[in-house]
């Protein structure tokens, strides 16, 4: 299928790794230019590397943090006017309810709500002014399942998700959506994060824990960056302008849930 996206320009967040690198490399197959950010210059360098060399498409990047103001503006200078913004952050670690301060809340708050939020607000004028533009959140499952180990993602990333609801209706009659991706477990480091504190609870190993965690998903597996990347690439595309404000679950079935 042709996206019909040859030619835009897009932004992608955290994506020298995981499911931003996947976003990426589906942008990228589609012809997208790309702005590529992450904290890490040199697995980030990498990364656009292999983009270009695969699909021919110009790179730009920028090392630094996109949750701190001063990073989120050297990549807004660097990115100009983007057609697709892609928002990702790394999530807040694991723990308990009462482990967690109003200085954790605001930490997670900074990076999987309000850095989206303040990401939107630069650029969504210019994308309103032309008549079009996508942007995809990546977000979580834990939206519409709650994971309890999870709290302050949990709270952050519903925060985001009850701002798009209102905004997404708000601008897409300029030619804009507004959707949210929600990840399941699938094959990165955080994965491989997540696998490592539950064996240390569990007294099991690493390998032993992933495969309780694939047998508790009706898919029997976890998902691959490829394929979150290629329903990424499917928002942004030209056939995707009547879908606003959608929370789409890419988990393997593992949110047991009629709607």
């Amino acid at each position: 299928m042709d996206l019909g996206i040859k030619g835009k320009r897009a932004l992608v967040c955290a994506s020298s790794k995981g499911l931003g690198r996947g976003c990426a490399q589906a942008l990228a197959a589609a012809g997208v230019e790309l702005v590529m950010n992450a904290r890490g210059a040199e697995a980030l360098e990498a990364a656009a590397a292999q983009i270009r060399a695969d699909h021919g498409v110009s790179v730009t990047t920028v090392a630094a943090d996109i949750t701190s103001d001063e990073g989120r503006a050297q990549v807004l200078e660097a990115a100009g006017a983007v057609d697709i913004l892609v928002t990702n952050a790394g999530g807040p670690p694991p723990g308990m309810w009462h482990d967690w301060e109003r200085a954790d809340f605001i930490k997670a708050l900074d990076a999987n709500m309000l850095t989206p939020i303040a990401l939107m607000k630069a650029l969504l004028p210019g994308m309103m002014e032309r008549g079009w533009g996508r942007v995809v959140n990546i977000t979580s499952q834990s939206v519409k399942s709650p994971i309890a180990a999870l709290g302050l993602s949990n709270s952050a990333r519903a925060g985001l998700t009850g701002y798009v609801a209102g905004t997404a209706r708000q601008v897409a009659g300029k030619g804009v959506t507004i959707n949210n991706l929600l990840p399941g477990i699938h094959d990165t480091d955080r994965a491989v994060s997540l696998d490592g504190n539950a064996a240390k609870a569990q007294g099991v190993t690493a390998a032993e824990a992933r495969r309780a965690r694939e047998a508790s998903i009706p898919a029997g597996r976890y998902g691959t960056a490829e394929e979150f990347g290629a329903a990424c690439a499917f928002l942004c595309s030209q056939h995707a302008g009547f879908i606003i404000g959608q929370n789409l679950l890419l988990d393997g079935g593992a949110v047991n849930a009629t709607l």
